[in-house]
């Protein structure tokens, strides 16, 4: 009798434990966080964001990844390959329409929508004995223009084009992250860098503490040349170091996304828990402090993830 009820309550404990088990499984949720490089700001957004995911989502597991940003994101997210990633507005428009120039060999048709970010400003520098002052005096220099089909290098070609240039008219083109072409210019190897980032980015900053820098100006007409997502829009003086004035540029807009793969739930916490802590991300880094709700729809290029769109149901953006 005693071992008949011993042998039973071991196959209770066992059948509890199978039973059990996939539940404790099926609560944990990771997320991936894909970002850019780490001297960019997508990089210090995505760490900001995956502590308050871990933090706030029952069960999360987090991962802040560092890739070559808005084109490698989205094409990633089509894979699967990550939960929640930051791009620009204009990489992931020609993403969604599939556009194989830009990097994207078929439409990627899992991107979905949580919310638009913050705008990205196109920052020129160039060496202050270099002599370039505006975007046509690039002609004949050396210019490092981001990875290769990065949303940054998109924006490079787009700039150069509306202006009737091409990387033809450049001494040499570099295809470097933010931080490398830091350093090129640094050794005096490298006449100017174009970076697409938030204002106050660390990469710039660096260079502008350590090297007599000019904020290139990109005239206004280019963004009524090349329309939407681009506008025109000012690099506040002060930004970086010696520089005195306002300097004319583009900003275009940058997107949070997921793909129709993460559930609804996730996707829900992850809208709601971006907009009820704003302060902590804004501390993360400063441009995040241009995010807001009443903005959180403008211009987002791909449909609305549905739990996204359950939180802004809630919020009354959506009716």
């Amino acid at each position: 009798m005693t071992i008949s009820m011993t042998r039973g309550f071991r196959a209770l404990v066992a059948c509890t434990a199978l039973t059990v088990l996939p539940v404790s499984a099926q609560a944990e949720q990771f997320i991936n966080i894909l970002t850019g490089g780490t001297s960019g700001v997508y990089y210090p957004i995505g760490v900001g964001l995956s502590k308050i995911y871990a933090d706030g989502i029952e069960g999360a597991r987090t991962q802040v990844q560092a890739t070559k940003a808005s084109v490698e994101n989205l094409n990633l997210l089509q894979q699967g390959k990550g939960e929640f990633a930051i791009a620009l507005g204009d990489s992931v428009k020609l993403a969604w329409e599939g556009n194989a120039d830009a990097g994207f060999n078929a439409p990627l048709d899992k991107l979905r929508g949580i919310a638009a970010a913050y705008p990205n400003y196109i920052q020129i520098a160039a060496n202050g004995d270099s002599g370039v002052v505006t975007v046509a005096d690039l002609k004949g220099k050396s210019l490092s223009v981001g990875a290769a089909k990065s949303g940054t290098e998109l924006n490079a070609r787009a700039i150069l084009g509306a202006l009737g240039m091409s990387y033809d008219d450049l001494s040499k083109t570099e295809y470097l992250p933010f931080a490398e072409s830091v350093e090129l210019m640094k050794n005096r190897q490298l006449d100017a860098t174009l970076q697409s980032a938030g204002l106050g980015v660390s990469s710039l900053k660096d260079l502008a503490t350590s090297v007599n820098t000019t904020i290139v100006s990109v005239p206004a007409e280019v963004a009524e040349t090349l329309g939407a997502p681009y506008l025109s829009a000012m690099i506040p003086a002060g930004t970086y170091e010696g520089q005195t004035e306002d300097v004319q540029t583009l900003a275009v807009g940058n997107f949070f996304l997921t793909h129709d793969g993460v559930d609804d739930e996730t996707a829900y916490q992850m809208t709601k828990l971006l907009f009820e802590n704003l302060p902590a991300l804004a501390a993360a880094h400063q441009a995040a402090t241009a995010i807001t709700l009443e903005t959180a729809l403008d211009g987002m290029p791909v449909p609305l993830h549905p739990g996204a769109e359950r939180y802004y149901r809630e919020a009354g953006l959506i009716q």
